[in-house]
């Protein structure tokens, strides 16, 4: 029987940090799909098309991570993708009581999904999509944060 986890998040763009969390997770699943889930309250910086490609550039040569785009709850998605587990990275401790009332809600709606929380690298605690996107809307080099396909997509330009 195959592990399928769904690490869900906007990836608005994806950092560092979240790919130091697929690569931690691909010792635990047999794969990972990177689920951008489409949140009305926010206001994406980067397209999903581009979020994708990143993604796809990143993980070009290991089958085992894939990118989607879903709506919607995060427990009917991991329905569709056959997926019994749910990744998150967290980083602080009021990441992880954020996490856990979501964790918990998931698990009263579908009990059969399970959340797997990861801690973050230290070098990575500070790493946040939000501070990236706001050191790049300001002319900051937020590049050290960034893989290298994301770093070159948006400073290229």
């Amino acid at each position: 029987m195959s592990r399928f986890a769904l690490f869900p998040g906007t990836f608005d763009p994806i950092t560092l940090g979240h790919v130091d969390i697929v690569n931690r997770s691909l010792d635990l699943f047999d794969k990972i799909i990177i689920g951008i889930g489409t949140n009305v309250n926010k206001q994406p910086m980067y397209s999903e098309a581009q979020r994708i490609e990143w993604i796809k550039e990143i993980y070009k040569n290991d089958a085992r991570v894939e990118a989607r785009v879903y709506e919607g709850l995060t427990v009917n998605f991991c329905k569709e993708i056959d997926a019994k587990y749910v990744i998150r990275g967290i980083r602080f401790v009021s990441d992880f009581e954020y996490e856990k009332t979501i964790a918990d809600m998931n698990r009263s709606l579908d009990s059969s999904i399970e959340t797997i929380f990861l801690t973050c690298l230290p070098q990575y605690s500070s790493v946040a999509s939000t501070l990236v996107r706001d050191v790049i809307r300001n002319g900051g080099d937020a590049g050290m944060f960034l893989p290298e396909v994301v770093k070159n997509s948006i400073y290229s330009k």
